[in-house]
């Protein structure tokens, strides 16, 4: 008799991670639709989130999926008009739906390389186009309208740019274990041990609130960066609620707690401490020089070209949209392994976002206008990217309105 092919994704642990995305990461309502997008090679948990939405009562589940193939097709075929273009028909549907009251869960995965090889001017315009596009539907997500969730599954290709010297099947399973330990579900009861990091999570958020600090400082290797936090900002941290009164836990894993900076009060220069993975392209060793709130310098030994590109999107792409602060201990950052992936390694690292501020970082955001949140220092753009500032060798002191400063963390670790 012989045994059953090894399976490298657990199903037990899958089954946990879809109960989890709907209970904890949308806390999703009897009655109320769910839409996904999924790369095509994470239709095992699509099936897994699709079933335990139902049981939880979602009205309709509808599912989009993405595809490797078919998108480098487009790079290698297509006319050069096409990357000008994006669906807008389809982003305007999504924006309907959420306004309809539609919660969004979007499954990560994707090849974080899969666009390393294309032309870098067809990739940007291909994202701008994408960007704008998009905008009524992020808006709608970026302004926690509805609840909303991403979570991640380990993707062939994926774990092999992490794990290359393994077989991809040993690779599939290194990257799924590390999926399961940073999302909290390689353990007994996940929903209590997301309840109990809530709440930690919570009291770094409140203590923060309540210093009311004017600024952070942050100096470090290569970095000696004022960001200034934006009027009546507010900080956050592990499970927030939307607009429409529903509790949900944005990002599956989550180690951070995070703010609005004011869009024209930083100052001076910052290194990365990890490489960023966008749309496809590593970005590597991004070093970049701030004035009057605006980055006025950026390069990188490795992206560039993109980087640039990117920061050319919109006026308010130079600056920035969200600053965040994550212990150098937390469980992502002590297991070693850079995921090629800003969901995971924004979590093992302070970081700060380019683009889009979330109107929630506000005392009484959901009540304020757009002029109000701009007013107030809060950015605007087509883009949100985050990338990692933070490491065992950076400082944070919080600057009061005074001048008067607080240690915040002291080597990567709060102090």
């Amino acid at each position: 008799m012989t045994s059953p092919a090894h399976q490298p994704v657990d199903p037990v642990k899958l089954d946990k991670l879809a109960e989890v995305a709907v209970k904890v990461g949308l806390q999703l309502q009897r009655g109320q639709d769910l839409l996904i997008t999924a790369p095509v090679a994470a239709m095992p948990l699509v099936r897994l989130i699709t079933k335990h939405a139902y049981m939880a009562g979602a009205g309709l589940v509808t599912t989009f999926y993405s595809d490797e193939e078919t998108t480098l097709s487009r790079y290698a075929h297509a006319p050069d008009e096409s990357f000008d273009r994006a669906t807008g028909w389809l982003y305007d549907g999504m924006a309907k739906a959420f306004g309809a009251n539609t919660a969004r869960l979007a499954i990560s995965g994707d090849n974080p390389m899969m666009l390393a090889s294309q032309d870098p001017a067809k990739v940007a315009r291909a994202n701008k186009a994408l960007s704008m596009a998009y905008k009524p539907a992020l808006e709608k997500i970026s302004n926690f309208d509805i609840n909303w969730n991403i979570v991640s599954y380990p993707n062939p290709a994926w774990a092999k740019q992490m794990f290359p010297d393994d077989p991809e099947i040993v690779a599939v399973e290194k990257l799924a274990n590390a999926i399961f330990a940073a999302s909290r579900v390689d353990v007994a009861d996940p929903i209590a041990a997301w309840a109990e990091h809530n709440a930690n999570l919570a009291k770094r958020s409140s203590w923060l609130n309540g210093e009311r600090f004017s600024a952070l400082h942050f100096t470090g290797p290569g970095t000696d960066l004022t960001v200034g936090l934006a009027d009546g900002h507010e900080w956050h941290g592990g499970a927030s609620t939307a607009k429409n009164g529903i509790t949900c836990n944005a990002n599956i894993p989550t180690e951070e707690v995070f703010t609005t900076p004011h869009a024209l009060r930083v100052e001076g220069h910052v290194s990365s401490t990890k490489p960023l993975s966008h749309q496809g392209t590593l970005i590597d060793d991004i070093q970049v020089r701030f004035e009057g709130g605006r980055i006025v310098e950026a390069k990188a030994s490795k992206g560039e070209e993109v980087l640039n590109k990117v920061l050319d999107t919109d006026e308010g792409a130079r600056r920035l949209g969200e600053v965040a602060l994550v212990p150098h201990s937390s469980p992502i950052s002590a297991s070693g392994v850079l995921f090629y992936n800003t969901l995971f390694d924004e979590n093992a690292s302070c970081h700060i976002a380019l683009g889009q501020c979330y109107s929630k970082c506000f005392l009484d955001g959901a009540s304020l206008s757009q002029d109000q949140i701009k007013a107030q220092g809060g950015n605007s753009s087509l883009i949100h990217i985050d990338w990692m500032i933070g490491s065992g060798a950076v400082d944070i002191d919080g600057v009061r309105a005074d001048g008067a400063k607080v240690p915040v963390m002291r080597k990567g670790e709060w102090a």
